[in-house]
């Protein structure tokens, strides 16, 4: 086995040509092994990164859940970099330097850093007005991040800089980690997030209501999960209209009016919610691909 590398809460090996990963699995030449943040096993990517001298030495700012995660998966491609460090650092010795804070302190952590450098936000409401006077680029990952940390791979990146020497730095981090970034110009910055909370909060919450619900009839959590699961897929391979099934959109008024009375008598801070939903997904369902699929 090779030399072992920590940063941040993961720890990875590099397996020599002719071992085994702890896993048993032989070991592989000709790529670079990531860590898999949850369950800890060593995955091999094989891609066209950028040469990390392309890349300015970068200092991360920010230890919470999103530093934490991006530092780890950057160094495991090779790239050096300092911290992730606490609120209030300057990124002394770096060329670059990304802000991994709420959004309610990005002005106040860029002030503290030296006039010079390239500065970053990983804020996706946020334009690069909050990081002046600074050359100034955003690296959004389209991600979840929880308290378990997150796998960026395969995930889109918002970027924007604001020059074309930072505009090019932000795409190279993200694709760096495997991320596929996508420029968002500042006034766009609100509805691309707005779309983010509900693709990943307001999901969430959905299905918390649901929970809520399917627990009062004996249902746990559980026994949801494959239908989300079956939904997403569905709605990720076909779109909203050809993926909307259930009663709405079968037109079935007597079993929405059943679930309404069901929804009004065991959860009734639920039945606004409930009533949104009905009409949204009626009008998805009028919409002319519900109404081919219905007709096929």
């Amino acid at each position: 086995m090779g030399k072992t590398t920590v940063c941040g809460y993961y720890s990875w090996q590099r397996p020599s040509p002719s071992g085994t990963d702890r896993g048993g699995l032989p070991g592989r030449t000709g790529g670079l092994w990531f860590p898999e943040p949850i369950s800890g096993r060593y995955l091999p990517r094989r891609t066209g990164l950028r040469p990390v001298s392309d890349i300015p030495t970068l200092a991360v700012i920010g230890a919470g859940r999103l530093g934490r995660a991006i530092t780890a998966q950057l160094v495991a491609t090779g790239l050096s970099v300092d911290g992730p460090l606490a609120r209030g650092a300057d990124g002394d010795g770096c060329e670059a330097v990304l802000l991994c804070i709420p959004d309610a302190e990005i002005s106040r952590a860029a002030a503290v850093v030296a006039p010079g450098r390239l500065v970053g936000h990983c804020s996706g409401a946020s334009g690069l007005d909050v990081l002046a006077p600074h050359e100034a680029f955003s690296l959004h990952p389209l991600m979840t991040v929880t308290a378990r940390g997150a796998d960026l791979r395969g995930a889109g990146a918002a970027v924007d800089g604001s020059s074309p020497r930072a505009l090019a730095v932000a795409r190279a981090l993200a694709q760096r980690v495997g991320m596929e970034p996508v420029e968002i110009a500042a006034a766009d910055r609100g509805a691309y997030h707005a779309a983010a909370s509900i693709a990943s909060n307001f999901l969430v919450t959905l299905e918390a209501a649901a929970e809520r619900l399917a627990a009062s009839a004996g249902v746990s959590r559980q026994l949801l999960v494959p239908l989300v699961r079956a939904t997403v897929d569905n709605w990720a391979e076909l779109g909203a209209e050809r993926a909307l099934t259930g009663p709405v959109a079968r037109g079935d008024a007597a079993t929405v009016a059943a679930q309404r009375q069901a929804v009004a008598a065991r959860a009734p801070e639920l039945l606004e919610l409930f009533d949104a939903l009905v009409g949204a997904t009626a009008s998805l369902a009028s919409a002319p691909a519900s109404r081919d699929r219905r007709a096929a």
